[in-house]
């Protein structure tokens, strides 16, 4: 049987045991942690863009709401929801920009 050999910075980090020998074990566990982070990476991303998607809907459909109970003969309802604008808008925006500000500064500390 030939010995095979692997590059070490290809199994850096995988010597859970610091014995100097990447063991099956070690290296399997390795590999699940590298595919679990890559599984949390995508569900954070479809996370992004969900919040983006409601956010962009609450947004374009929040003017349709002040319409509708102005048409529904529900005045001071349509006052107050649309009193309530600037504010919705801007807290909307915020948390947006906090989430993927918070990713952008997460990727650059890495």
């Amino acid at each position: 049987m030939t010995k095979k050999t692997i590059d070490a910075d290809a199994v850096e980090g995988m010597d859970l045991n610091g014995d100097g020998h990447v063991t099956k074990a070690e290296m399997d566990m390795a590999l699940e942690f590298k595919r679990r982070a890559l599984e949390d990476q995508d569900a954070q991303r479809d996370a992004m863009r969900k919040m983006t998607w409601f956010a962009l809907m609450g947004m374009l459909l929040y003017p349709f709401a002040i319409v509708l109970t102005s048409f529904l003969g529900l005045d001071q309802a349509a006052s107050i929801v649309g009193d309530i604008a600037p504010t919705y808008f801007v807290a909307i925006s915020a948390l947006v920009a906090a989430f993927f500000g918070a990713d952008a500064l997460k990727k650059n500390n890495n």
